[in-house]
């Protein structure tokens, strides 16, 4: 895995910029407490990812995000929006990047794939990423565990190990 960090922020949607365009907005993902909406847009002249707070009506800054020149695709959101993952082409090829908001920094995941990968869609906890995998020659569906480390994306006051509680 390789991680990039400031690699720019794109350009927000100014003034009465909604949801909609008059470019090509496709690929819609909301998280998982439906307060964040992320998809594919064509503004600004280029295909980027944008987030959007639906509570509060505004775009969301995306700091950190993979380069501006790389094409983005399949924006997927864990539970708070947490984390956000994508495909992005890099040197002709894809690849499966994870951004986390916290931290402002892009980890590309499938950098140790030779083969093509689409599709990707993270868990609502952000420790498990899915995604499409041409490895055998068709496509399959892979599960890749982030571990057991990956801070998780919980809501406010959730605890950590309320299974493990509720067992005692």
């Amino acid at each position: 895995m390789s991680l990039l960090a400031a690699c720019g922020s794109p350009e927000l949607p100014q003034g009465s910029a909604g949801i909609n365009s008059r470019y090509n907005d496709q690929q819609p993902s909301l998280s998982g407490n439906g307060r964040y909406l992320a998809w594919v847009s064509g503004r600004n002249g280029r295909h980027q990812v944008l987030l959007y707070d639906l509570s509060q009506e505004q775009f969301m800054p995306l700091p950190g995000l993979e380069s501006e020149d790389a094409l983005q695709e399949s924006p997927s959101l864990s539970l708070t929006g947490r984390y956000l993952v994508y495909l992005v082409s890099r040197d002709g090829r894809p690849a499966i990047a994870l951004y986390d908001r916290f931290a402002e920094e892009t980890e590309i995941l499938t950098d140790s794939y030779p083969h093509w990968v689409r599709n990707p869609n993270i868990s609502g906890d952000g420790r498990y990423v899915v995604f499409e995998t041409a490895r055998r020659g068709q496509w399959d569906v892979e599960v890749l565990d982030r571990g057991p480390n990956v801070e998780p994306d919980l809501e406010e006051g959730a605890e950590i190990y309320e299974e493990i509680n509720q067992t005692q």
